[in-house]
């Protein structure tokens, strides 16, 4: 009787330290099945950022972008990649995020699209800072883009039109010159926009090609004696070597227009342009709703930029000996 009973208890024993076992077991699981609930509630997503060159406008855009995702609730690890004006190392920076598998990738300028197109048919693209959307071949259409490409355009339908019309308006002499890279499809654009908005007035433009940030400065230069003025337009190579147009602007006393706001902010005299923030920002809400919602890149139209205003650089119209017309106080935002 005494043997059974210590079996017994020994019985006792080994089912009480298999159920503790068991229960540790259990509440293991438990705590990793909340983990992993909670983690895939906050999904981290990765998203590839491509930008051609580095300059105030495109790293506005990519600012607006990340504020969008962040408002948006997203967790996102981003790998910015800027390809320094290389075309090689643009369409190297493009397959790299295909092999990568990121779940999209943002493409801010036109080159950095058409470079992430080329890798990619699968993952979703969105771009800024592109200026005809069409034409670089990025989607069939503004409101129907297909494909997996959206974004939003830095082209605001005004924006040259209204540029020649002051230029035609208030500058003296009728040539206009124009440095720009004859290589980017979004700089040839918006040469053929301003071509049609000179239609009807005399002005006519002088340009000069250039094909790397390093030829601008002496390409302005050759234009000095040739031209009244000039107007930059968002032409990524230019753009990126400002200082040296408006270095020559400044000791020829040319008036100098340029295609964003930020360029005036730099030394420009005046453009009609847009915040790159904002084009950013509304790129970034795009990106949201196929990440978060399932929304396909070919069911988003593309989008305008949804502002525009004239800004004049006061300290640029002194140096460029610019005196200031009175009828621009009721139509013009001054930056000191």
């Amino acid at each position: 009787m005494g043997k059974h009973m210590r079996r017994l208890a020994m019985l006792c024993a080994a089912s009480f330290l298999l159920l503790s076992g068991c229960g540790g077991a259990n509440e293991t699981g438990s705590s990793q099945g909340n983990g992993g609930g909670q983690e895939a509630k906050e999904k981290t997503y990765k998203i590839g950022v491509t930008q051609i060159v580095e300059h105030p406008s495109l790293d506005a855009a990519r600012k607006g972008f990340e504020q969008a995702l962040k408002d948006k609730g997203l967790s996102v690890e981003y790998d910015v990649q800027i390809a320094q004006g290389d075309q090689s190392n643009n369409q190297t920076i493009a397959n790299n995020f295909a092999s990568d598998g990121v779940d999209l990738i943002f493409a801010n300028s036109t080159p950095s699209a058409q470079a992430a197109l080329n890798a990619t048919k699968d993952i979703p693209i969105v771009f800024t800072s592109v200026t005809d959307p069409v034409g670089a071949q990025l989607v069939q259409s503004m409101e129907k883009p297909g494909g997996n490409v959206t974004g939003t355009t830095d082209t605001h339908p005004e924006a040259i039109p209204k540029t020649v019309q002051f230029i035609d308006k208030y500058i003296q002499g009728n040539r206009v010159g124009m440095v720009y890279n004859a290589g980017e499809q979004n700089s040839v654009a918006q040469v053929d926009q301003v071509k049609k908005a000179m239609e009807g007035t005399d002005l006519k433009i002088v340009s000069a090609s250039v094909s790397t940030s390093a030829e601008v400065k002496q390409a302005t230069e050759s234009l000095i004696g040739k031209v009244d003025c000039l107007y930059i337009i968002t032409d990524n190579t230019v753009v990126s070597a400002l200082e040296s147009v408006i270095q020559v602007a400044n000791e020829h006393d040319i008036p100098l227009f340029v295609g964003e706001l930020d360029s005036v902010k730099r030394g420009g005299f005046a453009a009609y342009g847009f915040d790159y923030y904002d084009i950013g920002y509304e790129a970034g809400e795009m990106a949201a709703q196929i990440l978060q919602e399932g929304k396909k890149p070919a069911d988003l139209p593309v989008q305008y930029p949804q502002k525009l205003k004239l800004a004049i650089n006061k300290k640029a119209a002194q140096e460029m000996g610019i005196e200031l017309n009175p009828e621009w106080d009721s139509i013009a935002e001054y930056i000191e």
